[in-house]
């Protein structure tokens, strides 16, 4: 089906004013996100289980966070009714995945003490691997 030229314009325009219209309310929503991640995520712990939810099971977001398996699947079910992670289904149950990365908010990502933190192969950079640093 060829479109007219009208209908292609009338398209063209709708997505210029939804553009901007993300722009805006992304500007106008980064403080009271900020806010809201600050508020779920008063300790060191939270900060550092959040930011590893990213599909991981919890029993490696909860040796990261320094934290029980259970504190983390009562930490993201919190997460999810409040909007701030999302849901995803696995093998064998529900993961989180966290919608916003903490550095965008300047939140920093506390270090855990006694905790080591091991990239993942994927997570090496080609960089890292020209350099022989992996």
């Amino acid at each position: 089906m060829v479109m007219s030229k009208g209908i292609e314009d009338k398209q063209s325009e709708v997505i210029e004013i939804l553009i901007e219209m993300l722009k805006w309310i992304k500007v106008t929503s980064i403080p009271h996100v900020k806010k809201l991640l600050m508020e779920l995520l008063p300790s060191d712990e939270e900060k550092v289980a959040y930011h590893y939810s990213d599909g991981r099971a919890s029993q490696e977001v909860s040796r990261l966070a320094g934290v029980s398996y259970v504190t983390i699947t009562k930490w993201w079910k919190t997460w999810i009714r409040a909007g701030i992670a999302e849901a995803i289904s696995v093998k064998g149950g529900e993961r989180a995945k966290r919608v916003f990365s903490l550095d965008d908010f300047c939140i920093e990502v506390p270090q855990i003490k006694g905790v080591e933190v091991k990239k993942k192969e994927a997570e090496i950079t080609k960089e890292e691997q020209k350099e022989g640093i992996a």
